[in-house]
């Protein structure tokens, strides 16, 4: 992300969008995980609230924010590969 000064360009989304929507596969793939104590409804939840993130993060336009967006989900999809739910979203 170094074409944009402040505010993404077209190049600086194109440049991530592969790196988001892989972070988006695995993160819903991980509330999937049995190993993660929830039922089949608070799953449904999870995999919703997930989606709404993504859908909200994806206008953002700040390269800043849009770093630390990525950065977030990275945290928390590690956090669901060890079979625990990140505490902001319990």
């Amino acid at each position: 992300m170094a074409k944009g000064l402040i505010w993404a360009t077209a190049e600086d989304m194109a440049r991530n969008r592969g790196r988001v929507l892989s972070l988006y596969r695995q993160i819903l793939r991980s509330l999937n995980s049995p190993d993660l104590p929830l039922n089949y409804a608070t799953r449904l939840a999870k995999k919703a609230e997930a989606r709404a993130i993504f859908m909200v993060g994806s206008e953002e336009q700040s390269l800043h924010n849009i770093e630390d967006l990525i950065d977030t989900a990275e945290y928390a999809l590690s956090i669901l590969k060890k079979g625990e739910i990140p505490k902001h979203i319990q």
